[in-house]
């Protein structure tokens, strides 16, 4: 987890009163200030923001992990987008870029929609790097979380996502800005099972992203596309069921649950989250309605295999409660990929 850090630096020293009155009382009362000034004192001291790249063994800076952060997990990306959603200086950001570039993990380009913004683009070595920081953001966030028992740990979360909806937390679209303003509402989310249309959206989607964000070539999506196809061909609603999540009435997610083939076996598939709909429990709520389904229509175990590149669907994984059986290196979608089976008793 990345937090924003305001300058905060204490002070021992007392301001003075004008002459003609007392000045004007910071908002909210002076010991909540001090509380709230004194979490961020703590959390960035334990997050180790102040040395971010020793912190996690790599060579980037909080800001600059955030950055690739960002290009990786956007299917198109432009400068303006950046400086806009991570409220970044025009020319501190350029020069950010610039090394990037120098180190040759980013290209940069004219925008295809608009020849006056410049698109940013992870190369190969882009690629790798932020998969690196992210499995290491990873696992570094579980061994803040493993040493806590499940009850402490389900309030701790409890007490983040609270945090980030009073606090107008929202994650912002490509030139919409940064922050919703305190006090407005988060748009809505819901769930339905898939309808026309759905199924030919995942594939499109699923094929985009992937290839995005880990390099995945035409071979992932000649598998979506069967994937989909074999469950539209033999679907049966007893054992079957596909999700579309929406947000705000848009599509940003889906999952399946299908037999696996082994009796009393189900098998999650296609797990997508939009990463403009990351960070409002979307990929959570599709992992938890799949094992609900699973342990209702009276499978005994539900299994699925990934990828241990995908870091955040191992975390919804674990957290859901499925457990890692095995684990092996294969070329596929052309990458080096580790494959995972993972398995839930119901």
């Amino acid at each position: 987890m990345t937090a924003r850090t305001p300058s905060d630096a204490p002070s021992d020293t007392p301001s003075a009163t004008p002459p003609d009155g007392p000045r004007a009382a910071p908002p909210g009362a002076p010991e909540d200030v001090r509380e709230l000034r004194r979490f961020n004192r703590f959390y960035t001291n334990l997050i180790g923001a102040l040395d971010y790249g020793r912190h996690l063994y790599t060579p980037f800076t909080l800001t600059e992990a955030r950055v690739l952060y960002e290009v990786a997990h956007q299917s198109r990306v432009d400068a303006a987008d950046l400086r806009a959603s991570l409220s970044l200086d025009a020319g501190y950001l350029s020069r950010l870029l610039g090394r990037f570039e120098d180190r040759e993990l980013i290209t940069r380009g004219r925008s295809e929609q608009d020849p006056r913004r410049q698109r940013i683009t992870l190369t190969e070595g882009g690629r790798e790097a932020a998969g690196l920081l992210e499995e290491r953001s990873q696992d570094a966030a579980g061994s803040l979380l493993r040493p806590l028992p499940a009850a402490d740990r389900a309030r701790l979360v409890d007490a983040m996502r609270t945090i980030r909806v009073l606090l107008g937390e929202d994650a912002p679209q490509p030139g919409e800005g940064a922050r919703r303003p305190p006090g407005d509402r988060a748009p809505e989310l819901s769930l339905r099972t898939s309808g026309p249309g759905d199924l030919g959206w995942m594939v499109e989607r699923n094929a985009a992203l992937y290839a995005a964000e880990y390099g995945f070539d035409l071979s992932y999506e000649a598998l979506v596309a069967r994937i989909v196809a074999e469950y539209a061909e033999d679907f049966d609603p007893r054992w079957d069921r596909t999700w579309i999540a929406e947000l705000g009435g848009e599509r940003v997610g889906a999952v399946m649950c299908v037999r696996d083939g082994r009796p009393g076996v189900a098998r999650l598939r296609l797990l997508l989250v939009e990463p403009a709909a990351r960070g409002h429990g979307v990929g959570r709520r599709l992992v938890d309605t799949c094992v609900e389904f699973a342990r209702e229509a009276g499978y005994g175990e539900l299994v699925l295999w990934t990828n241990s590149v995908l870091g955040a669907a191992r975390v919804l994984y674990q957290r859901a409660g499925f457990e890692l059986v095995s684990e092996s290196p294969h070329h596929s979608f052309g990458q080096d990929l580790t494959g995972q089976d993972w398995r839930l008793t119901l």
